[in-house]
Order: structure tokens, then C-alpha cells, then sequence
């Protein structure tokens, strides 16, 4: 087993992300799963009860080993001017990629097991020129996508409650949706989705349920075409290369805890459609996972919280469920 720590990216300073990871090491700190911070010190510190006494820099991942048990390990890289919380501001986008550029190449080159991410805001870091619609991309683009099979990465899967549920198309708009879906993409999320179930999961014969775009699954083209001419066709297509999947299914009835027993995966079309399910099932504690990349990568499924920053508030679940995801794929890798 690889002797090496998770690192876990600051996010947006101005968010809960320092608290969350405080409180995150805090319920950690006995048993683990260890992590380093890549990040800025002073911001770590000043979201910690103990302050900067429980917050310790350190030049490597390996050296985060031994001080884990006693001290928020972090790899400083410092913000260029201050941060208030709940007050984000492009100055710090700069650091903010930066974090989770480190953060990756620790991971590609073996000092770190993977990487957890807490959460950025959109809006400030495109007004400073940021090109991606969000970590999920910006890791594809950072680790090459590389996958497994030829199917190539990256796929937003989230997990909850003993569901799963991959992402066709993530931030499109609804609008946008069914101009977007392709045979190809959903044969795609689906190739990778059970390739990483079998892989990060343990899932030896996955099964994959398709979910329908128009209510009813379409009622066979009366309520659009695109189950007749899209998802079908992607089913059969999936089914002609190994995989056992089923659909299209109408998403009202997907996701009943009757109908979750019979699949492994849902594949679900757009974002709300696998968000709202899983944050009804447990609105805490899921976690986003990026699958078809070489590095394992989770982050809590919330965002940055500005409202509530500095507050003392924030809840960890999330946080705390990805870094132990994160460190169950490691295993089963590394295994």
C-alpha cells in the first residue's frame, strides 16, 4: 500500500473550505485518513478555533505523515492580499488554480495517493480569465483525460445515500440540454462509468439504468423523440460492447429504493436529474468523484457556502466523506 497522504485542495478562500477542512482534520486526526493542504497557512489558520498551533507547514507530502496526528498539515502557498470571508474576489484565483495544479501534479507523480478538492466559485474565477466550466474539466485538462479502454474522461459521478448517479452533460443549460446529448456521450459516460465501477469500486458485473429526458421516457416518441432516436440507440450500443445496461427509464421512478437495487449506476442526462435525487438522500454527506482520470480525485458535493463563511457553521460531512471515498479508491487501486 502507498505510504502517502491525500491532498486536499484549499478551494476558495473566501468560502467554507478552511473551516471545513479544520473540522475535517479534526474528526480525522486519530484514525485518518491522513491528508496535506495545499494551500495558504494564515487562511487555514484563521478557520481554526486552535489557530495557527494547529496548523503546521511542511515542505513535503511525506512529511504530512508524521504530523497528521497532531497538526493540520499544509504546503503553503501563500494568496498575494488578504481574503475576507464570505467576500470572494478574482485577486485570488490565481492561487486558487495554482493549489489545484500542485495538488494534481503531487498526484501524477506518486507523492500523494489522490487528490480531494473543496470547493470553488465559478464567477470569480472567470472574471480573472479562468477558460474551463469547472474542476471537473480543468482536471481532465490538467491530467490529459486519459481513461480506461479508449473511452477518455473526465465523468462527474455523485454518491449518496447508495446511489450513484454519472452525468451526461453537467453545467448546460436546460435549454441546452437535448441539443447537447449525442449517442456518443452517453455511450461514453456509460463505458466509463462501468469501467470505474469495476475498478475504483469493486463492482465486478456493473449495471447501469439510463434515465429518459422527457417525462414518461418519451411514451415512445408522443413526448419527443429523444429516447427514440438518443438514448435508445445509446443502450443498445452499450449493450453491444459488454455492458449491462438498461433503459431509457422515466426519471420519476429511477430512483425508489425498489428500483436502486436493481442497478449499480444511474446515467443521468443532466444535472439536476442525478443532483436532486442524490441531495434528497442524504443531503450532507455526498461526494462528487471525477472518474475516467489517471489520479483519483473527490470533492464534497456543496459549494462554497460565501453566506455562511466565517461563521464558525459549516458543516464537514461532505468533506469528510470525500477524503474517506478518496482513500477506499486509493486502496482498491493501489490493491
Amino acid at each position: 500500500m502507498n505510504n502517502s497522504p491525500l491532498a486536499l485542495t484549499l478551494g476558495d478562500p473566501a468560502g467554507v473550505g478552511p473551516e471545513i477542512i479544520m473540522k475535517a482534520w479534526a474528526a480525522l486526526r486519530a484514525g485518518g485518513p491522513p491528508f496535506v493542504v495545499v494551500g495558504d497557512f494564515d487562511a487555514l489558520a484563521s478557520a481554526s478555533l486552535g489557530g495557527a498551533s494547529v496548523v503546521r507547514r511542511v515542505t513535503s507530502p511525506a512529511d504530512a505523515m508524521d504530523v497528521f496526528a497532531h497538526a493540520a498539515p499544509v504546503l503553503d502557498q501563500p494568496l498575494r492580499s488578504p481574503v475576507v470571508a464570505g467576500r470572494p474576489s478574482p485577486a485570488a484565483a490565481g492561487a486558487i488554480i495554482g493549489w489545484i495544479e500542485t495538488a494534481v501534479g503531487l498526484a501524477l507523480s506518486g507523492a500523494v495517493r489522490g487528490v480531494v478538492t473543496a470547493p470553488i466559485a465559478k464567477a470569480p474565477l472567470y472574471a480573472a480569465g479562468f477558460k474551463f466550466p469547472g474542476h471537473t474539466e480543468f482536471l481532465g485538462e490538467l491530467t490529459g483525460g486519459a481513461a480506461f479502454d479508449g473511452a477518455r474522461g473526465p465523468v462527474m459521478m455523485l454518491a449518496a445515500g447508495g446511489l450513484r448517479a454519472s452525468l451526461v452533460t453537467v453545467h448546460d443549460p436546460l435549454a441546452k440540454v437535448s441539443e447537447a446529448l449525442s449517442v456518443d456521450r452517453i455511450v461514453r459516460t456509460g463505458l466509463i462509468t462501468a469501467q470505474s465501477l469495476r475498478r475504483d469500486f469493486g463492482v465486478a458485473e456493473p449495471r447501469l439504468a439510463v434515465a429518459g429526458l422527457n417525462p414518461h421516457a418519451g411514451e415512445d416518441g408522443s413526448i419527443g423523440r429523444e429516447e427514440v432516436e438518443i438514448v435508445r440507440p445509446a443502450v443498445q450500443a452499450l449493450r453491444d460492447l459488454g455492458v449491462d445496461a438498461s433503459g431509457p427509464w422515466p426519471a420519476d421512478t429511477l430512483f425508489p429504493p425498489e428500483m436502486r437495487e436493481r442497478y449499480d449506476a444511474a446515467i443521468c442526462l443532466y444535472h439536476d436529474q442525478a443532483l436532486i435525487p442524490i441531495k434528497m438522500l442524504d443531503f450532507w454527506g455526498g461526494v462528487n468523484v471525477t472518474l475516467g482520470l489517471p489520479i483519483v480525485r473527490t470533492s464534497p458535493d456543496h459549494g462554497t457556502a460565501f453566506d455562511i463563511a466565517g461563521r464558525g457553521i459549516a458543516r464537514a460531512e461532505s468533506l469528510i466523506a470525500a477524503v474517506r471515498m478518496a482513500d477506499e479508491i486509493a486502496a482498491r487501486r493501489e490493491g
